[in-house]
């Protein structure tokens, strides 16, 4: 722009020179450089105008670009935080995982436990149920034999002389068959109570 007012200027001092119609031509070089002048001046304004709004523009865009950078920072953050906590949760799923196969393990062993001892408490009730049932045969047997056994006292009791002597008669022998039928009776009572093992 100023370029151009300097060549006005001198085209206008070099019609001048010419010295044709010098006034005219004077007038018309003052009223180009007023028009110049003025042109400058508005050129010279809008200038500035442009350049508030470059300085406008600049500021806003460091403004955005500071919000832009912020706003990055914030997403770093977030995904930071997001990957701890992911990492977190991961960390507190496996110590669970962790803690249900122990919990698990302990069950089965529990359960292992229960069920030998179920065995072993219904082992040892058919112990105890084949014991009372041989103890109540054992209980009825020793009665029998104490009864037999009073029989025999009994019958050694009676015996007198007399019997004695008819049990040693050599001729018949009828009373020794009937002693020996009786010991042999007494004999299978007894072993009849035999308890086996």
């Amino acid at each position: 722009m100023k370029i151009f007012i300097v060549m006005l200027t001198i085209g206008a001092l070099a019609c001048s020179a010419t010295g044709a119609s010098a006034e005219t031509e004077a007038d018309k070089l003052r009223e180009a450089l007023r028009v110049a002048t003025l042109q400058t001046r508005q050129l010279e304004d809008q200038r500035a105008a442009l350049q508030a709004k470059v300085a406008d523009a600049e500021r806003e865009k460091a403004a955005a670009k500071a919000q832009v950078d912020a706003a990055k920072a914030e997403t770093r953050e977030a995904k930071k935080q997001f990957r701890e906590a992911v990492e977190e949760f991961n960390r507190r799923l496996s110590e669970r995982d962790e803690t249900l196969e122990k919990w698990k393990v302990a069950y089965e062993e529990a359960a292992s436990v229960a069920r030998d001892k179920d065995a072993a408490r219904a082992k040892f009730e058919g112990e105890a149920n084949a014991y009372k049932a041989s103890t109540k045969s054992c209980v009825a047997k020793n009665k029998q034999l104490v009864a037999a056994g009073k029989d025999l006292l009994q019958r050694y009791q009676s015996v007198t002389i007399g019997d004695t002597i008819v049990a040693q008669e050599p001729v018949l022998g009828f009373r020794r068959v009937e002693i020996q039928n009786s010991i042999q009776e007494t004999g299978d009572k007894f072993l009849d109570q035999k308890v086996s093992p």
